[in-house]
């Protein structure tokens, strides 16, 4: 049987229609509340004790909740799952030291560029002269840890093949084995080896004044949502504008 062209055009419109009236910003508001995912692994960004979740993004999610008029809830997620669990609607947006890079712009949808960063070592106090450079962490003899699935994995394995990789589920158990002697050098970015510099007498950031790389952290979104994209980008310049991006950075050590 044939099917007419009125009726494939109608068809094809009412699809349009339903796709067009899907809005994630318009649900989040008629819900009364935005789901946020974040690993709570990465201090100072996102810290999870067991109770609450602490850190710079947790208070961003905050503020962006009361700027839309709703509630905000936490979803624990991993780095292995971060996208994958945005992809499931796990969550509305992924916040917490997240990197942009071009694998996750064309998997999602990312915000702008919040603070600009690089990645550095965290070593043990008074180490930062043995471990300086790419050429002293790459043997064998060197314990190097990083989290699995996030950008930190990614970079070890490709600078440091030789170096004896030791992979961690949880990225708050890393700063944990470089001050106990468990590995040598732990993967980072500036903001987080400095943290720990600051938070803990037995730690040291070596190379966060000249670190490897320059990357930007940011907000993910689900692909299409052009909306809600939109809105957290005007959010984050209405924070700069104001300078709120700033306090809530001292009241996490970020400066």
């Amino acid at each position: 049987m044939k099917l007419s062209a009125s009726f494939l055009l109608i068809t094809s419109a009412l699809t349009f229609s339903a796709f067009a009236q899907a809005d994630r910003l318009e649900d989040i508001q008629k819900q009364g509340y935005i789901t946020v995912g974040t690993t709570g692994d990465y201090t100072p960004f996102s810290h999870y004790d067991g109770k609450e979740f602490t850190g710079y993004d947790i208070d961003v999610a905050k503020y962006f909740a009361k700027e839309m008029g709703v509630e905000v809830k936490f979803v624990q997620t991993t780095w292995k799952n971060l996208v994958p669990d945005l992809k499931s609607d796990k969550y509305d947006i992924a916040m917490g030291g997240i990197t942009r890079r071009t694998s996750r712009q064309m998997a999602a949808d990312i915000s702008q560029g919040y603070m600009t960063f690089g990645k550095c070592f965290l070593v043990a106090k008074g180490k930062t002269a043995a471990f300086d450079t790419l050429a002293e962490v790459n043997r064998p003899e060197v314990r190097v840890g990083v989290n699995i699935g996030g950008t930190n994995e990614k970079f070890a394995d490709q600078y440091l093949p030789n170096a004896t990789l030791v992979r961690f589920e949880n990225n708050l158990d890393v700063p944990k084995a470089v001050a106990s002697g468990k590995v040598d050098v732990m993967i980072t970015e500036t903001p987080e080896a400095l943290y720990y510099q600051v938070t803990d007498d037995k730690l040291e950031a070596s190379r966060a004044d000249n670190p490897f790389t320059k990357s930007q952290f940011g907000y993910l979104i689900p692909a299409g949502e052009q909306r809600l994209l939109n809105t957290v980008n005007f959010m984050m310049d209405e924070m700069k504008l104001k300078g709120i991006d700033d306090q809530i950075m001292k009241e996490n050590h970020l400066q």
